[in-house]
C-alpha cells in the first residue's frame, strides 16, 4: 500500500473525520494552489528527468516552503526516486508527500506537538509574537481548548503598552470561562506575570498563560523585557516557563520565518502557534520553520471559531496538502 493510500485511509477513520475536514477546509487555499501545479507537472512530463526536478523545485517554492528546505526535499526526492528506479511521474506524488512528511518530523516522534505540561505543579506558558500576528486570539482560543480537556486555566495581561490589548484578553478571558489577572495599562509586564504567578498558585490553577508585548520596532528592550519577565518566572517557579509559544502569521509568509528567528535569539521559543493558514496559500512555510529553525509547530490556526485552533499534525497537513487530489483518485 502506498503512502497517499495510508494517508486516506488513516484521515477515513471515524475519530479522525473531524481533523480531516478542518484540516481540509483550512488549508484550501494552499491546496488549491499547490495541488494544481503538482498536477499540471506530472501531466506534461512522462519521465522524471532534471527539468522535472527544476519545475518541483519552483512550485515549493512559490508555496514558501523555503529555499533551504527545499534543497533538502528536492535532494531527498532525487535518491529515493534513484533508489526505487521510479521512471513514471505519477509515481513520485507518492515519494513528494512522504518525504514532506519525512522532512517535518526528522528524527522526532510524532508527538513534537503535544504541550509540555506539568501533572503536579503549576505550568507556565509564555506567549510572544509580534503585534497583528493574532497573538491575543490565539491566547483565548488556547485557554479554551485547555479547559475543555478538563484544566483550570488562568490569563496574565503582560501585554501593557498596546493599546487596547488588556481589554481584548478580558473579553476572550470571558469567552472562554477563564480567569484574568491584569494590571492598568503601562504597568511593568513582570510584576504582573509575578502577580498572575501568584494567584494561579493560590487558586490551584492548572496552567498560567502569560501574554508579552509584541514590538518588534526597538528589539533590544523587547528582547531585555522577555528576559526579564523569564527571570521572574523561573525565581517562582525553577522549572518554568514549561512552554515559550511563538504566534507567527502564515499569511506573512517567508517575514514569518525572519520573525522567527528574531524571537529565538530573544528566548528559547519551544513551539509555534501558526495563525490564519486558512487565509494564505503559502501554508509550506511550517515546514521552512519546522526545518530552518528546528522548532516545532504546536498548533494551527484553520479558522476563525473557539474550536479551528488545531494540535499540529504533519500527516493532516500533507492530507489536506494532497486532498484534492486524493478526491479525484477515490
Amino acid at each position: 500500500m502506498g503512502f497517499m493510500e495510508k494517508l486516506k485511509n488513516k484521515f477515513k477513520q471515524p475519530e479522525q473525520e473531524e481533523v480531516t475536514e478542518k484540516y481540509k477546509d483550512g488549508m484550501k487555499k494552499t491546496s488549491q494552489s499547490f495541488s494544481g501545479k503538482i498536477n499540471n507537472l506530472l501531466a506534461r512530463y512522462r519521465k522524471v528527468d532534471e527539468n522535472f526536478f527544476e519545475e518541483l523545485e519552483e512550485i515549493l517554492i512559490t508555496a514558501d516552503v523555503g529555499v533551504m528546505t527545499v534543497m533538502d526535499l528536492i535532494d531527498e526526492l532525487k535518491m529515493e526516486v534513484k533508489r526505487q528506479n521510479i521512471k513514471d511521474t505519477a509515481a513520485v506524488k507518492e515519494v513528494i508527500s512522504e518525504k514532506l512528511v519525512d522532512i517535518y518530523y526528522g528524527e522526532d516522534e510524532g508527538d513534537i506537538a503535544e504541550l509540555n505540561l506539568n501533572d503536579d505543579e503549576l505550568s507556565v506558558i509564555l506567549v510572544v509574537g509580534v503585534n497583528g500576528a493574532g497573538k491575543t486570539t490565539s491566547i483565548g482560543k488556547l485557554a479554551h481548548r485547555l479547559k475543555s480537556e478538563g484544566k483550570r486555566v488562568v490569563l496574565a495581561a503582560g501585554d501593557t503598552f498596546r493599546a487596547g490589548a488588556i481589554e481584548q484578553l478580558d473579553v476572550w478571558s470571558e469567552r472562554a470561562g477563564v480567569d484574568m489577572i491584569k494590571h492598568s495599562a503601562g504597568s511593568d509586564p513582570a510584576a504582573v506575570i509575578f502577580d498572575g504567578i501568584k494567584a494561579a498558585k493560590s487558586r490551584e490553577a492548572d496552567v498560567l498563560i502569560c501574554d508579552t508585548a509584541g514590538r518588534l520596532q526597538n528589539k533590544v528592550n523587547l528582547m531585555n523585557e522577555l528576559a526579564k519577565v523569564k527571570r521572574v518566572i523561573e525565581r517562582e517557579i525553577p522549572s518554568a516557563p514549561h512552554e515559550v509559544l511563538l504566534v507567527l502569521d502564515a499569511t506573512t509568509g517567508q517575514n514569518a520565518l525572519s520573525q522567527a528567528k528574531t524571537f529565538s535569539d530573544a528566548t528559547d521559543v519551544s513551539g509555534i502557534v501558526l495563525t490564519k493558514l486558512d487565509g494564505t496559500a503559502k501554508g509550506g512555510i511550517v515546514l521552512a520553520i519546522r526545518h530552518e529553525l528546528n522548532i516545532p509547530v504546536k498548533y494551527v490556526g484553520l479558522g476563525e471559531q473557539m474550536e479551528d485552533l488545531q494540535p499540529f499534525d504533519a500527516h493532516a497537513f500533507v492530507y489536506g496538502l494532497f486532498a484534492d487530489m486524493l478526491e479525484e483518485e477515490a
